[in-house]
């Protein structure tokens, strides 16, 4: 069941393989489980229908509640990484950056006794108006944020090296965790087939 709606796992980087016709086909693996379903939620007892699953034995030791919430699942090792799944639906981190990275600021200067290099310097605007101005560039919240792309074929499974070969680009780092799942909407040939079908 959970195999059929998500699985858990890390992207090893991106490569190429060669397609039956001879083409260049660009693909991001993935190493794609073992997972583990760890918890069931049902609409009757949650108030909606969802799957738990879990990606990698945790290298730490976990909370007494998180070991209590293994130990009922029946799960012998504590998961690093764990995620819910909608059955019916698809359902929708923070990191603090200062303003060279998040804005590209120059800063200042590096050398000849310089005590200013990465800081934000003056923001203000003197006696008029007082106060700083609204969407003024500062250093704040950056990254963590999910990125779905829709639709990517998969090329090529090794079973047995648990990787999934998927055409494109996967957004994040080398190491990331993705979610791959059911496609929520069809592209354009697709619908086009459906309509013809009907």
């Amino acid at each position: 069941m959970a195999m059929k709606e998500a699985l858990l796992g890390r992207k090893k980087g991106m490569t190429q393989v060669f397609g039956d016709d001879g083409s260049m086909i660009p693909v991001t693996v993935v190493e794609a489980g073992p997972c583990t379903v760890v918890g069931v939620r049902t609409k009757a007892t949650h108030g909606y229908d969802a799957l738990q699953i879990g990606f990698e034995p945790a290298r730490k030791n976990v909370t007494k509640a998180m070991a209590g919430h293994y130990k009922k699942a029946g799960v012998d090792k504590p998961m690093k990484v764990l995620r819910e799944v909608r059955l019916q639906k698809t359902e929708a981190v923070a990191a603090f950056q200062g303003g060279v990275k998040r804005h590209g600021w120059s800063g200042g200067d590096a050398t000849h006794g310089s005590m200013f290099h990465r800081a934000p310097g003056s923001i203000g605007a003197s006696s008029d108006p007082s106060r700083v101005w609204p969407g003024h560039k500062l250093p704040g919240r950056m990254g963590g944020d999910r990125r779905t792309v829709l639709n990517l074929p998969v090329v090529r499974v090794i079973a047995e090296q648990n990787l999934i070969l998927l055409r494109g680009a996967i957004p994040g780092h080398t190491g990331s965790v993705v979610l791959v799942r059911k496609s929520v909407k069809q592209t354009k040939a697709q619908q086009q087939k459906a309509k013809e079908a009907k």
